[in-house]
């Protein structure tokens, strides 16, 4: 997404909420000036990306004993 820095001055707590989840450029006279991202988006893919890796029939410790087996 790409606003001006006079948007985001008017509607900053809009473009914070956003930012959790896509980055924003700011532009300034047609030229991107900065970039508000979430810094934490890469742990956040990281953990999307562990969901439905266990079948839900198999408890915490059994995928640990599994994944001991294999080291």
């Amino acid at each position: 997404m790409s606003i001006t820095a006079t948007e985001l001055k008017s509607n900053l707590g809009k473009y914070l909420m956003l930012a959790e989840t896509e980055d924003i450029y700011i532009t300034r006279n047609g030229k991107v000036v900065a970039k508000l991202s979430n810094p934490y988006q890469d742990r956040v893919d990281v953990a999307k990306s562990l969901f439905g890796v266990l079948s839900n029939d198999m408890t915490l410790e059994e995928a640990r004993e599994e994944r001991l087996d294999t080291i």
